[in-house]
């Protein structure tokens, strides 16, 4: 709360009228103004380089290495998940202490850069459970894939769907807005902006699966085992619209 600021501001609003002869719904009203909260108040989670691995829940990485950086371009420290040669996967998952639910909405936003143009599945919103316990495995999920970033919506009984896709180049840093309202019934969405322009915005769709689902960032894909897959995350946040986690906004 910002109470060095009240003093002067009422000391304003006296110079105009001479006296507080405000209502008491009005001036309640303006001191709402004075003291509220920053911008970023609805921002429910950040991952923290800091903490390395402990930003998230758990990792899937047997054999890569997860990391934190600084490439001195003005980023400050970044999260490295390196996929060498000779195992499918290495990411990240979910957000440390968080549970998700059904009949919400959550935006992640991000910077990532890959190494190379075909860094495969980047991004899951990974169903709980195995074999007869799930209906679907990731309903939703991004992949970096001979030079695009395409968005998938994958139904019950693994019937994919491509959403949308635009340019990916590798080597450069790209803005990411990802949002899905979970639905266990068909009247879910989910909506993606890349460096500020939309990509998708899918509605009437099954988003949440029978065990629950969670976040999943990294590189993975069995078209890649044998290649050196890496992948850059940079201001990873938490919300619930797109304001919360608007990239555009940072100064970067």
């Amino acid at each position: 709360m910002q109470r060095r600021n009240v003093r002067p501001a009422l000391r304003a609003l006296r110079a105009k009228t001479g006296s507080l002869l405000l209502a008491p719904a009005a001036i309640a009203s303006a001191m709402a103004l004075i003291t509220a909260s920053p911008a970023d108040a609805a921002v429910l989670w950040t991952a923290d380089p800091a903490s390395g691995a402990g930003a998230f829940d758990y990792t899937a990485c047997d054999g890569g290495q997860i990391t934190t950086t600084d490439w001195n371009d003005g980023h400050g420290d970044i999260f490295s998940i390196n996929k060498p040669a000779g195992i499918n996967r290495c990411e990240v998952a979910g957000a440390a202490r968080r549970t998700w639910s059904n009949n919400s909405t959550y935006w992640w936003g991000y910077s990532f850069d890959t190494l190379t143009d075909d860094a495969q599945t980047v991004f899951q919103w990974k169903s709980w459970g195995t074999g007869d316990q799930q209906q679907q495995n990731y309903p939703v999920l991004m992949k970096v894939e001979g030079g695009r970033l395409k968005i998938w919506y994958v139904a019950p009984g693994e019937v994919w769907q491509l959403a949308g896709s635009r340019a990916w180049s590798s080597g450069t840093w790209h803005k990411i807005e990802l949002g899905i309202t979970t639905r266990s019934d068909t009247t879910g969405s989910f909506a993606l902006y890349v460096d500020g322009s939309l990509v998708v915005d899918q509605h009437n769709v099954r988003t949440w699966d029978d065990m629950g689902n969670n976040p999943r960032w990294g590189t993975y894909g069995s078209t890649i085992t044998d290649v050196n897959s890496h992948v850059w995350l940079d201001d990873l946040k938490l919300g619930q619209t797109r304001a919360d986690v608007d990239q555009l906004t940072e100064n970067r």
